[in-house]
């Protein structure tokens, strides 16, 4: 009854949805469990490229069954717009192919509406949220005010008139503020549409999970955002709303410990981030930017969801060495290997300088992190082109050094390597 929990080491954009599309193959179920439309999973199959935000990447496989599960915040009428552009792909999205918790909570247009405006009062000091509402819906989740995706089942008045009445009390919180309220009633003739033709997906997915698990069936466990955007583990407040750590694969789709197999971290070669926050290694200039990309290729740092350039710069391994410790890592997988090809030296962040200090894992507070110095060890680069390389012992001295470099600072096994953005670009060790 093997599951396995797949969760990003770093700031998020670690590469996860061509891993989980990976290990698809050899399983019967993706189950997504944390995020919601915040999310952009990039995968490529030949000259094809999808760009997933709320389905788990476990759907481009004809065999697999993808779950959205309870600590997923859901916009639906994304949602429909995302099922319909994956069929005219010609991806099969079916109630027998998809399921929808029905503990999900709701994003409204409300929701949306005070994403944008809670993050234009913060001005310079705005956190750099996605703007999709995923905040506040899981704030009213916490305060008990949410909508979660089960009462789309219910007669069609009743739902209309929660919705209503939600946004209508939002309203009153954007006269307060003297912003422009909604239109309730045209805000959720949309959702309505949408729920119409949702509900054949939605059923309780911590019983069908379960059942599942105890018939023998094969789960991969899909988060999305990274450990360091943890709202409890992260670099608060400039974090996620939901815990995107091995932990909350369990609460996220109501499955116990014991049938946990494998917890894979996954993370980049380099470092990379969205938004505020501190970023010890972050680099400017022409190293920035050849990690960077020109923006002029999908594999280009640039975010899936927002188009919005990431912060780039060496790897941090004392980040690394605390994302192990949070989630348990049985392994750890680098991707991006290939984009460090022509630097003619690389370094790594072992340790942390702070007051004259040395750290090995993160201090307690942003702002003891943004006095962090890192400590560098220097690796040689490499000049090969190294992404028509399968096997380990295919690739250059310097890069297999610099992978056994990062599994020995961080104390995880690294069994794989990614090497370009296609499926089959993948090095293994056998």
């Amino acid at each position: 009854m093997p599951m396995t929990i797949l969760v990003g080491a770093q700031w998020g954009d670690e590469g996860k949805g061509r891993v989980v599309d990976w290990l698809a193959a050899s399983a019967d179920i993706v189950a997504r469990y944390a995020g919601g439309d915040n999310a952009g999973h990039t995968v490529a199959l030949g000259e094809q490229v999808f760009k997933l935000h709320q389905i788990p990447s476990g759907i481009l496989h004809r065999d697999v069954v993808s779950v959205m599960g309870n600590g997923m915040v859901v916009n639906p009428v994304n949602l429909v717009k995302e099922m319909e552009a994956l069929r005219q792909l010609g991806i099969e999205v079916s109630p027998e192919r998809l399921v929808i918790s029905s503990r999900a909570h709701i994003i409204t247009p409300a929701h949306i509406a005070l994403d944008h405006a809670k993050e234009a009062a913060l001005g310079a000091a705005k956190i750099g949220t996605t703007l999709r509402g995923i905040g506040p819906a899981y704030l009213d989740k916490t305060g008990r005010a949410g909508i979660r995706t089960g009462d789309m089942l219910l007669d069609v008045e009743e739902f209309a008139e929660r919705l209503i009445s939600a946004i209508e009390t939002a309203n009153s919180s954007f006269e307060r503020q003297g912003a422009q309220s909604l239109d309730a009633r045209a805000a959720a003739e949309s959702y309505l549409q949408a729920a119409d033709m949702l509900r054949p997906f939605i059923k309780d997915v911590s019983i069908y999970l379960y059942e599942a698990l105890k018939a023998g069936k094969t789960i991969i466990c899909e988060g999305a955002q990274g450990t360091l955007l943890d709202v409890d583990h992260g670099s608060y407040p400039f974090v996620t709303s939901s815990s995107p750590t091995a932990g909350g694969a369990l609460t996220g789709l109501g499955v116990g410990p014991l049938f946990v197999e494998r917890v894979l971290g996954v993370a980049k070669a380099f470092s990379t981030r969205v938004g505020g926050g501190p970023m010890p290694t972050e680099l400017k200039g022409d190293v920035s930017l050849h990690l960077r990309g020109s923006g002029a290729n999908f594999w280009d740092e640039f975010g899936t969801t927002t188009g919005r350039p990431r912060r780039c710069g060496w790897l941090d391994t004392v980040m690394l060495r605390y994302a192990v410790s949070v989630n348990g890592f049985s392994e750890l997988m680098l991707t991006k290997l290939d984009i460090l090809s022509g630097l003619p030296e690389l370094k790594l962040a072992v340790a942390y300088e702070i007051d004259g200090a040395l750290h090995r894992y993160p201090p307690d507070t942003n702002e003891q992190l943004a006095r962090a110095q890192p400590k560098y060890e220097t690796l040689p680069g490499w000049q090969e082109d190294i992404s028509g390389c399968r096997r380990f012992e295919q690739l250059p001295p310097a890069a297999r050094d610099y992978v056994a470099r990062v599994a020995a600072l961080c104390d995880v096994p690294i069994n794989s390597v990614s090497v370009g953005p296609e499926r089959q670009q993948l090095v293994q060790r056998l």
